[in-house]
């Protein structure tokens, strides 16, 4: 029978359509386009491509000479723009920002035809330490309130380039969905004297039926309450409520998951588009005892329709349990 599921840190409630609900491997992609690994090494026509570089974008590359390993660049059409002071705009009802803020692209890999699940330890742990510096620079703008770092991998998931990279934003203003899952954990917090994220990791390793993979520091579940087949939060096993505050070691640990995880999602799910995202806490908010960060991992298998939308409710066609289980295969 199906039921309605809520995610304990976030009180977003999902159904759980067990009546109707496929088995995990009929979520594997039948593809009409070449696998990542499929495609050529090159491409001429790729701006991210070795020798088609824009040099007046590139803002960092490492290693700093001989060929790049990685390399951050400004969107040739940024969002945002890093100029001019933030100026607040109100008018009755009308309020408004200056568009100021970071938009950039961490090109991850010098090939053309790789991805998280096809990297080694090392070429993951690079991407990470990145991620990890570069939040760390920009964190520094005190007109700078959240960074938000996300990864849109294949077409459903919104990258319009096949090229490895990840895109950093950051604005002068916390989002609301931030703010409401600080909010969130925050009552928690005040309600058990725990933090939320440190209750479910406990409650997942103890239950053992949706972990896809964990090591020392770090944890991968399928979430009980998954909005999505095969959602799932990556988190590390120390409460640490922002990301660019853990320590170089950590990121060995985290980088050796991230590429197991992803190597069995590429191979279990025919290397299905994805998308992403870390969550960390604002700028101005580095930590506090009842905030966590983590890494969200959304496959895109499924699509929101007219009752989503409506309601904020997902309907989930899957059983999480069976999702983790089948990547723990």
């Amino acid at each position: 029978m199906s039921e309605l599921r809520q995610n304990i840190a976030t009180r977003e409630w999902v159904i759980i359509a067990s009546e109707r609900a496929r088995r995990p491997n009929s979520f594997t992609e039948k593809r009409q386009t070449p696998h990542t690994a499929e495609r050529p090494p090159h491409d001429p026509q790729c701006p991210f491509c070795v020798g088609n570089e824009e040099l007046d974008l590139e803002i960092d590359r490492h290693p700093a000479s001989g060929p790049w390993q990685i390399r951050i660049v400004r969107n040739k059409y940024p969002a945002l723009h890093e100029h001019g002071p933030v100026v607040r705009h109100f008018d009755g009802v009308q309020r408004a920002l200056s568009g100021y803020g970071y938009h950039e692209v961490l090109i991850e890999h010098p090939r053309h035809n790789t991805t998280l699940g096809l990297m080694t330890v090392d070429e993951v742990r690079a991407v990470l330490a990145t991620y990890l510096r570069r939040g760390q620079a920009i964190s520094t703008d005190p007109r700078i309130e959240q960074v938000v770092i996300f990864k849109n991998h294949g077409e459903r998931a919104g990258a319009s380039l096949q090229h490895p990279h990840s895109q950093i934003m950051a604005v002068p203003v916390v989002p609301s969905d931030i703010r409401h899952r600080i909010e969130e954990a925050r009552r928690f917090f005040d309600d058990t004297g725990q933090c939320v994220f440190c209750a479910m990791i406990n409650d997942e390793v103890a239950r053992d039926e949706r972990i896809v993979y964990a090591n020392d520091e770090f944890v991968a579940f399928v979430l009980y309450a998954a909005s999505s087949p095969f959602h799932l939060w990556i988190l590390p096993r120390r409460h640490r409520a922002c990301f660019f505050r853990i320590e170089e070691a950590e990121l060995d640990s985290l980088a050796s998951l991230i590429r197991e995880v992803f190597y069995r999602l590429y191979h279990r799910l025919n290397d299905p588009d994805f998308n992403l995202v870390l969550r960390s806490a604002p700028t101005k908010e580095p930590e506090n005892g009842y905030f966590h960060w983590y890494l969200a991992v959304v496959p895109r298998l499924s699509y929101m329709a007219g009752f989503e939308m409506g309601s904020g409710i997902f309907i989930n066609p899957s059983i999480p349990e069976a999702c983790a289980a089948f990547l723990r295969e």
